[in-house]
């Protein structure tokens, strides 16, 4: 029997997917022309292997979302033990089982203020394309059909789903399709744009404001100071409801539980993802408060007509309630909170070694690196993200709107030598491409 290779399943697993995979995200050509640009085959703590072997540092825990760190098999005792048992059963139609139950129970114990109540989805667009309808729904039920449009900020991430694009402030994303969906309004980061906003459109018209506390996608854009407090503010009084997107923030991400709390704020609706399972399995929701779901429950007339396939599934459920346990159980929002400031101090350190730095920043384990562009139309972040891959590292570059910025989201359990490694290798990278 033939030997397989690793450098024959390589080039047989790269011809596969140049012709049967599209991915997302990722230029086509360049798939056509090179095939996939990592094909990974191992993950264990903050660390991925390729198929040819190679283990690197993966600074961005690959969507923001591997939060506990790779290869966790407790995680996939849980799922197996819940396959065996109820694979999965719908949620329509009243039914329900104990998986999700607990897990909406969980979540409530985890969210600021009365925000007590959850929608599940299978992912963060989806979270978000529902509380847009279900906001919208709110309004016409209340007797105020008109209060439908939705405002967010430019540099905001939202997701993908038609209604989740339209929110989105990142106009490269917008521009990918020929149509969005009406009635989506953009800001700059200030109250004041806010402000000017409702006067044009009306708050009569306006169902609702999203914001990520951090923008991630965007930039890793923080919040100027005091910029929330003023926007709850707003928000109350124009009866605009507040949507706080906390896909990447939530569940320990910045130091905190949800990112918003970092800012003396609730808002009336949460959206999450990622963090809830830590990318073992897909799962998203829309969480509530108790006084929008008790006027929603008292005013809407037979039945909530929206719901996905995997509006609940029971592995997914069980997976996430043991996410959330390890999280609590081996302290990792504080830990977080630990390498969150030494990661920032080593940003700080980059921007002293490096002239072409022009600002860092960081809350918990969500930091930036913004680079002064030689020229407009040559970023040096991909660049830079090139030479990092060399000496083992994974980061990402943004370059939308005339950024140059370095993203960072490491796994939670990074220890205080593998920071130092991944601060050392990026502030060698800057320096070999400057």
């Amino acid at each position: 029997m033939a030997t397989v290779t690793n450098k024959s399943l390589k080039e047989e697993l790269v011809e596969l997917d140049k012709k049967h995979f599209i991915h997302p995200s990722s230029s086509m050509k360049q798939i056509e022309e090179q095939g996939p640009g990592f094909i990974f085959t191992e993950g264990e703590g903050i660390y991925l292997k390729d198929v040819e072997g190679r283990k690197l540092i993966d600074s961005l825990s690959s969507l923001w979302n591997v939060n506990i760190g790779h290869g966790r098999t407790e995680i996939g005792e849980v799922a197996k033990e819940q396959i065996n048992k109820l694979a999965f059963t719908s949620t329509f139609n009243t039914w329900s089982h104990e998986p999700i139950i607990r897990l909406a129970a969980e979540i409530a114990k985890w969210t600021p203020g009365d925000l007590n109540a959850t929608f599940f989805t299978s992912g963060g667009s989806e979270a978000n394309d529902t509380a847009f309808k279900t906001v919208r729904h709110y309004w016409k039920v209340k007797g105020m059909p008109e209060k439908k449009k939705i405002i967010s900020r430019k540099l905001s991430y939202h997701g993908v789903a038609m209604g989740a694009t339209s929110a989105t402030g990142i106009e490269q994303f917008r521009t990918f399709t020929t149509s969005l969906a009406p009635d989506f309004h953009y800001v700059d980061s200030t109250p004041e744009a806010l402000k000017e906003m409702i006067e044009k459109e009306g708050a009569d018209t306006i169902a609702a404001f999203i914001s990520e506390p951090i923008q991630g996608s965007g930039g890793v854009n923080l919040p100027p100071e005091g910029y929330f407090q003023e926007i709850r503010k707003i928000c109350d009084e124009n009866d605009i409801l507040f949507i706080s997107d906390e896909v990447i923030c939530g569940f320990g991400r910045t130091g905190k539980n949800f990112g918003i709390e970092h800012f003396g704020v609730t808002p009336d609706i949460i959206t999450m993802a990622k963090g809830v399972t830590s990318g073992y399995a897909p799962l998203g929701g829309m969480i509530i408060s108790e006084r929008l779901h008790k006027e929603l429950t008292e005013k809407t007339d037979g039945n909530f007509w929206h719901g996905y396939t995997y509006s609940g599934h029971p592995m997914a459920a069980a997976v996430a309630m043991k996410n959330l346990e390890i999280i609590k159980n081996e302290n990792l929002i504080e830990h977080v909170q630990t390498v969150g400031k030494q990661m920032l101090e080593g940003f700080e350190w980059i921007k002293e070694q490096n002239d072409n730095v022009i600002d860092v920043r960081g809350i918990g384990l969500l930091g930036g690196i913004s680079i002064e562009r030689a020229t407009d139309a040559d970023p040096i972040g991909p660049k830079i993200v090139a030479e990092a891959l060399k000496k083992g590292l994974i980061c990402r570059s943004v370059v939308y709107e005339g950024q140059d910025t370095l993203a960072f989201a490491p796994p939670f359990p990074i220890t205080k030598e593998q920071m130092d490694d991944m601060i050392n290798i990026v502030n060698e990278s800057i320096k070999a491409v400057k």
